[in-house]
């Protein structure tokens, strides 16, 4: 299951062979991948974080900061490299970065806690209560 739950960072790694063959923009993917690995890894620990805090308050502030800052950062480098390198670098680092989110998109709902747990009263039935 630990593979499933990285499998967007399994794609990232995965493509850059195919990129260096492919001969498609080199500073793109690495920016693109650079950030992406960066904030999957910033995310991981705000996460862990956040689970051992008892406050609500500061764990919701620690979870939308989390979020905020990563957003941030993938903009910034996605930016970073269209005007380093070329309109093409920043689309392969758009890309890049927009594949690996749809993957750990998805794979977050495989993953959380009890996703795969039959629910009480989920028969397809509406219930009682």
């Amino acid at each position: 299951m630990v593979f499933v739950r990285y499998l967007d960072v399994c794609l990232v790694l995965a493509t850059a062979p195919f990129v260096l063959i492919a001969g498609m923009p080199t500073l793109g993917y690495l920016v693109g991948a650079c950030a992406w690995l960066l904030t999957r890894a910033g995310t991981a620990y705000v996460q862990g974080r956040a689970s051992r805090v008892a406050d609500p308050k500061l764990k919701a502030g620690l979870q939308v900061s989390g979020m905020m800052g990563r957003i941030w950062i993938i903009a910034l480098a996605v930016i970073l490299a269209r005007y380093e390198g070329g309109k093409s670098d920043g689309i392969m680092a758009a890309g890049l970065v927009l594949a690996a989110f749809t993957v750990y998109f998805a794979m977050s709902f495989v993953t959380r806690p009890g996703a795969l747990a039959a629910r009480p009263g989920a028969h397809g039935r509406p219930s009682a209560s």
